[in-house]
């Protein structure tokens, strides 16, 4: 179930919002650099498997294209040059490099899917994988795992290596409005209304699985938060701006370091 914005006038009178462009090609070159920076923090946190793992951007003009990394670049080396933009016959409309059948398999039927949806990122993380391994869903047992609580599905039906669009459909139908999804024996896929509450739902989701993973190490009994705390701290930290507002400082660290990609 999609969590809604609380009023504005609830922020903090200062507090950082998402920019808002008149002009189409400044928020487009704003997007590749967001995107690219959102790549470069992926290969930082070492969510990179290979030639696995993708984030994608609904263009602020053509909304049936979106962009995406190129298959078989590194995370850390990414440039806004670099990024492929496609549309959703998986026609490369715009850039050289070869496209990730897989990304466009899955994240066309998303983005086809959920209108509201600006970005998309899925990665093979290593404890995203390793809790899918369980074929099931996260656990309110933390607050940051409350994020997610109610607030994401389980895609149960994996067939193998995705490159046809009828699992792409599967997967987007799976994920229905909520903002993540456990792939099950594949990873995470996260959703949002920006670049930055995509990546940061991936980012948090991937730590609460890792969290989960060591206490159940234990060996003791999890005790989870109750229903009703649970739902009030997922509407306190689970709505669309929290998550852009939680990605700045990771912003902030990498843009600070990559001239080239600073908005």
């Amino acid at each position: 179930m999609a969590v809604p914005n609380p009023p504005l006038e609830m922020f903090p009178a200062n507090i950082p919002l998402p920019p808002k462009f008149s002009d189409v090609k400044l928020e487009r070159e704003y997007l590749k650099k967001k995107l690219t920076g959102a790549f470069r923090i992926f290969g930082k946190f070492g969510f990179s498997e290979g030639v696995a793992g993708h984030i994608t951007v609904r263009d602020p003009e053509y909304k049936d294209h979106f962009w995406v990394n190129p298959f078989g670049l590194s995370f850390n080396l990414i440039n806004p040059s670099d990024l492929l933009l496609v549309d959703h016959d998986g026609n490369v409309v715009e850039g050289k490099l070869p496209l990730n059948r897989a990304a466009f398999a899955i994240h066309s039927q998303i983005h086809a899917a959920r209108p509201d949806v600006v970005a998309a990122a899925h990665a093979h993380s290593v404890y995203g994988k390793t809790f899918s391994a369980l074929g099931k869903e996260l656990d309110p047992i933390t607050q940051d795992a409350c994020a997610f609580y109610k607030d994401h599905a389980l895609f149960n039906d994996y067939s193998g290596i995705v490159n046809e669009l009828e699992e792409g459909k599967r997967i987007a139908k799976a994920l229905d409005d909520n903002k993540a999804a456990i792939l099950q024996n594949h990873g995470l896929i996260t959703v949002g209304h920006s670049i930055d509450e995509a990546a940061w739902w991936f980012i948090t989701m991937e730590r609460s699985c890792q969290a989960q993973l060591l206490a159940m190490q234990t060996g003791e009994k999890l005790i989870e938060i109750d229903h009703e705390t649970a739902m009030k701290t997922r509407a306190e930290l689970g709505f669309p701006l929290a998550g852009y507002f939680q990605f700045q400082p990771m912003w902030q660290d990498i843009s600070a370091t990559l001239d080239s990609i600073r908005v």
